[in-house]
């Protein structure tokens, strides 16, 4: 009787220490934390343990009743069938199969050894000034892509108004994510700058990349010497005084008259650059091009010998032409939605494109002796200029099929 006595003491302690690890083994099962999860010690063992006593035990006892004993060979042999998933092992980013282009970025990885039981892939990226690492005083938020199925992924429609990108990806299977693998960086350069609103005419209202026509904005009708300063295209409409908002701007005088001109605020000496404008339909009149730093305040852009535009004049009816030292080139084809401006300096370019199908719109061939600043000109209507954009490939590849053709197609020809 005291043999049976202990052996049901036995399986009493036994089922409290049950009841314990099956706790515990909730809890642990519970955590979301991939990192905190791994953090649990034995936890196999803890799963394992704390099941033992809750699958359907069956007491059995000796023919001469002195022993008692639970067996557990059906439900040992289910516990042994059960496979335990390993954390996944860091993937290896390729650096040299990342590719960076059309404001897009490109990241392959393998892993370091064959694992099936890989359901997929997070991969998280983030922007930085320095070439490697980010200090910890600039670092920014990580972004993350979840459930990526394959060893590649391109991230679109970038801005690169940074120069690098730091990139990170780490593997998971259907239990638990594995270490991140080696942060890579990778180099975004682009062409970023902001409308000079300090610089710009008083009848326009400018923010950031944006530019739009503010009658209310001037003193009246400025004139030059006694002569009024006459635009091309339509009459200038009529400007409003307003004496709280002229005091508040009246030392922006960059701009006068009928030269209702912006500039950007970040100049182009060297290197090749690419940005977009996109005006809105109802723009009765504006240019895009570049300018040298002396662009006088009552000149307008492709006027002078030191600026180049392409001017659309919707008023009455639609023109398009090119300008350049004040004469012009009428361009025979449909105005785009957007414009691709892209400036080559040591090659003595500025090509404008149909930012949309990559058409080529013209192209001005000079040897720039001074830094070039983005120049817009707007009348009754707005701009929006899209920086941080890479020389689109199809932008290159134009390029140099046109340069094989200079000379000898009149319409790739320099505005004499």
């Amino acid at each position: 009787l005291s043999l049976l006595q202990d052996q049901l003491s036995q399986c009493s302690n036994a089922l409290e220490s049950s009841e314990e690890l099956l706790e515990l083994a909730a809890q642990s099962l519970d955590i979301k934390d991939p990192v905190e999860f791994l953090k649990v010690e034995n936890i196999e063992w803890i799963v394992t343990m704390a099941s033992v006593f809750r699958i359907s035990p069956k007491p059995k006892v000796s023919d001469s009743m002195t022993h008692l004993m639970v067996d557990f060979t059906l439900e040992r042999h289910m516990l042994q069938a059960v496979k335990f998933l390993q954390v996944p092992k860091a993937p290896e980013i390729d650096l040299a199969a990342c590719l960076v282009a059309d404001n897009c970025i490109t990241v392959s990885w393998r892993m370091p050894e064959e694992d099936s039981r890989i359901d997929h892939f997070v991969l998280e990226y983030r922007k930085t000034n320095f070439d490697g690492l980010p200090r910890v005083k600039d670092e920014q938020h990580w972004e993350l892509v979840d459930y990526i199925k394959a060893t590649e992924y391109t991230l679109s429609g970038l801005k690169f108004d940074t120069k690098y990108m730091n990139l990170r990806v780490q593997a998971c299977n259907k239990a638990v994510a594995g270490e991140y693998s080696d942060t890579v960086t990778l180099e975004t350069k682009a062409f970023v700058f902001s409308l000079d609103s300090t610089s710009s005419h008083l009848n326009l209202k400018v923010e950031d990349t944006y530019v739009e026509w503010d009658p209310t904005g001037g003193k009246g009708r400025e004139k030059t010497k006694g002569k009024e300063n006459k635009r091309s295209g339509a009459p200038s409409p009529k400007r409003t005084s307003i004496t709280t908002r002229s005091s508040a701007r009246g030392s922006r005088d960059r701009f006068t008259g009928e030269s209702y001109t912006v500039l950007g605020d970040t100049a182009v000496e060297s290197g090749q650059h690419y940005w977009e404008v996109r005006a809105q339909k109802d723009c009765k009149s504006y240019s895009v091009g570049v300018t040298y730093r002396n662009l006088g305040k009552f000149d307008q852009l492709g006027k002078t010998n030191s600026s180049w535009c392409i001017h659309i004049n919707n008023w009455l009816q639609t023109t398009f032409s090119a300008k350049h030292n004040n004469k012009t080139k009428t361009l025979d084809m449909p105005v785009p939605d957007r414009i691709g401006v892209y400036c080559d300096f040591d090659g003595g370019q500025l090509i404008f494109y149909n930012a949309n199908s990559k058409e080529l719109l013209h192209i001005f061939r000079t040897k720039f002796t001074q830094p070039l600043l983005p120049g817009f000109m707007i009348w009754c209507g707005g701009l929006t200029v899209s920086t941080g954009l890479q020389v689109p490939t199809a932008v290159k590849t134009l390029q140099k099929s046109e340069n094989g053709l200079s000379g000898s197609t009149s319409s790739l020809n320099n505005i004499a």
